[in-house]
C-alpha cells in the first residue's frame, strides 16, 4: 500500500506517518517497505490520474511502498487507537486477499488435473475446460465508452 493511502487511512499528514517510519528505520527492512523510482511513479500517476492541480499539490519525494508485513509494523509506531483499528481491517483485507487467491489456484490445479484426464475423450470436453478458464482469468482494465454510445 502507499503511504499516502495508508495516511488518509490513518489520518495523518503523509509526511508525519514517514516521519515515525524513519525514527524507526530499522522496523522496517526492504522485505517490509521500499520507495518506489521515478519510473514506477510515473507509471502510477498516469495510470491512475493521481496527479494534483495547483502549486505545492506534487510529492517532492517518492512515495514508500508497504508490504503486509510492513502494514503490521506501522501499528508499533504509530501510537493512537485508530491507527490500531485500521491496521486490523487491513490485515484482515490482506488475508481475505490471500485467501482468494490461494482458492483460485487451487481451482487452477485441479481443473488442470480434470482436463488432462479427459483430454483423450470428446471435444466437447475441450469446449467446457476452456469457457471454466475464461470465467477464471483475471479481468483487465474496463474500455471507457464515451457518454451517448
Amino acid at each position: 500500500m502507499l503511504d499516502s493511502d495508508l495516511a488518509n487511512l490513518y489520518q495523518v499528514p503523509t509526511f508525519r506517518l514517514n516521519e515515525q517510519v524513519k525514527r524507526n528505520r530499522i522496523r522496517f527492512p526492504a522485505d517490509f517497505m521500499f520507495q518506489l523510482s521515478a519510473e514506477e511513479y510515473e507509471s502510477l500517476r498516469s495510470q491512475f490520474a493521481i496527479l494534483r492541480l495547483g502549486h505545492g499539490k506534487h510529492r517532492k519525494y517518492l512515495p514508500f511502498v508497504f508490504t503486509e508485513q510492513g502494514v503490521a509494523m506501522l501499528s508499533s509506531v504509530l501510537n493512537s487507537e485508530r491507527a490500531v483499528l485500521v491496521n486490523i481491517e487491513i490485515m484482515r483485507a490482506f488475508v481475505l486477499v490471500r485467501d482468494l487467491m490461494i482458492g483460485n489456484k487451487e481451482l487452477a490445479s485441479k481443473l488442470s488435473e480434470l482436463e488432462r484426464k479427459y483430454e483423450t475423450h470428446d471435444a466437447q470436453f475441450k469446449v467446457i475446460f476452456d469457457a471454466i478458464r475464461e470465467i477464471m482469468a483475471p479481468v483487465g482494465p474496463l474500455k471507457k465508452r464515451r457518454i451517448g454510445i
